[in-house]
Formats: structure tokens, sequence, C-alpha cells
């Protein structure tokens, strides 16, 4: 066999080992890297890199590497979950770096930030000002974590005391032109009523891009083709103003009569009605 095509299996064949290692290692080990996955990580690319460039070492010692530098990680992470201690070894811990808007040098120093770097992590997460915030840590993964003083926060709905209303993540029901049964089966809903939803925006499932539908059923779409405008959902907008409009006639049939009985049934009714909007509006918004 030419040497080339050797070398071409040793690297397809280690590559998609190396593959399976990362996946079997966990997502954590692509996302935030402690000290230890960091080292595991080059020397498995390193491995990798070794043994699919050349044929001088039998192909059978790169993959007894990577099983020792799979194994390793592996244990590693297992005992970690057990022992904070441990854990805090292999992984490191946070380190306390602003505290009551006051930056603790020391600290700094000993994690090898400079000023520049930590006013750099404070703007990228729009702070401009160290006495804006109220603590701020170095996580082991390198990343700052950063609480801002209260007054700094952004408002909630919660600050005003405004309810809204429990939102759920939205269920993608096509993809790729093609319907999600699954998706649609956890909002218990049908086919039936996804095309009569599309039916309305006059759209077809193959010319849908993308689909999904929110916890209150209504369905929003993208388009293969971007020219075209599809309609914004409308039912609940439209069933808020017509409730607004009932509220309001029964307040005018409540002005206009002068029998004394329609005239508080009509009130009696637009105070309910009244009612009814303020506990449904955090829902239609």
């Amino acid at each position: 066999m030419p040497e080339w095509t050797t070398i071409l299996l040793r690297s397809f064949s280690l590559v998609i080992v190396l593959f399976f290692i990362t996946k079997w290692l966990g997502k954590k080990q692509i996302s935030q890297l402690s000290i230890f996955e960091y080292i595991s990580g080059i020397v498995l690319g390193g491995i990798v890199a070794i043994h699919s460039s050349t044929t001088e070492y039998p192909f059978m010692y790169g993959l007894l590497a990577m099983l020792v530098w799979f194994i390793i990680p592996f244990i590693v992470e297992l005992i970690s979950l057990k022992s904070k201690s441990f854990r805090n070894f292999t992984q490191g811990k946070s380190t306390v770096v602003i505290q009551n808007g006051k930056i603790m040098e020391d600290n700094l120093k000993k994690e090898g930030y400079s000023s520049d770097d930590l006013l750099e992590n404070l703007r990228e997460k729009n702070i401009f000002k160290v006495a804006d915030v109220e603590f701020a840590v170095i996580e082991p993964s390198g990343s700052i974590s950063v609480l801002p003083k209260r007054e700094n926060q952004p408002l909630t709905a919660k600050d005003i005391g405004l309810k809204l209303a429990p939102t759920k993540e939205p269920e993608t029901v096509i993809m790729d032109g093609k319907v999600l049964l699954e998706p649609l089966a956890n909002l218990s809903l049908n086919t039936n009523w996804l095309e009569t939803e599309l039916e309305k925006q006059n759209v077809s499932i193959e010319n849908v891009f993308l689909g999904q539908v929110d916890s209150n059923g209504q369905l929003t779409i993208d388009l293969y083709d971007d020219k075209i405008t599809v309609p914004v959902p409308t039912q609940k907008p439209l069933l808020l103003a017509t409730m607004k409009k009932v509220q309001a006639d029964l307040e005018l049939f409540a002005l206009q009569t002068n029998n004394s009985q329609s005239k508080e049934m009509y009130q009696r009714n637009s105070k309910k009605m009244q009612t009814a909007i303020e506990r449904i509006q955090p829902f239609l918004k």
C-alpha cells in the first residue's frame, strides 16, 4: 500500500477516534476547559498529529496513547464530582477581584490579570466604571462574572410589581420544509392544525425554512424566499382589542339608557369585562 494512502487512512481513523473520545468526555471538554482538560486536549491533538502524519510509529501506539489520555481525564472528572478539594486542585476555584466597587489588586495579580484585562472584560459586559460593580470573580475557566450594583441593574417586571404570564420555550415544528411531529405532539397539536395555520398565511410547508410555535399556540414562520413578507400573528392583539371594545360598548350603553335596571346591568358587566381584561392582558402581550 502506498505511504500516502496509509497516512490518509491513519488520519481518518484517528480523527474519528478523537471525535468519540471528545464526545464521551462530555460537552464541558469543548466549552469551558479546566487546566487539566486543556492539557489533555493539547496532548490528544498532538498524538493525532504525530501518528497521522508519519508511518514511523505503529498505529497501535497512537491508539494506546489516546486511550490513556481518555481514561485519565475521565477518572479525574469522576473524582472531581465527588471531592470538592480535588476539584479545586484540578480545576481551580473562583477568585474575587472586585468587592463593593473596590479592586482586589493582590488577587488580580495572583491570577495574572492586568488592569487592562479587567477593564476589557467589564466593557464586554457593558460596564465602563469599576465603581458600578458590586462583585466580580474570575472563574476557573478564565472568564469574569460580574454583579452590578443594585442601582445599575436593569429594571425588571418584579421591581415594579408587574405580573407577567409564564412563558415556555417555543417548539420548532417545521425545519427545512419538513414537519417535526414530536414537537407538535408536545404542544398537543397535529398536522391538520399546522396546515390550517399555514393556509391562513397563504404559505405551503415546502416554502417554510423554519416554523416555531410558542406556548400560546401562535405560529411564526421564516420562508426560504427572503423577499416575501410574512404577516405578523395578530390573534392575541385582536382578541384584546375586541374585549376592550366590548367593555367600552357596555359603558356607552349604560350612559345612553334611562332604565335604572338596564344601567345597573351594563355597569356590572362592564366592570366584569374590565376585570377579565386586566387578568388576561399579561397573556396577550
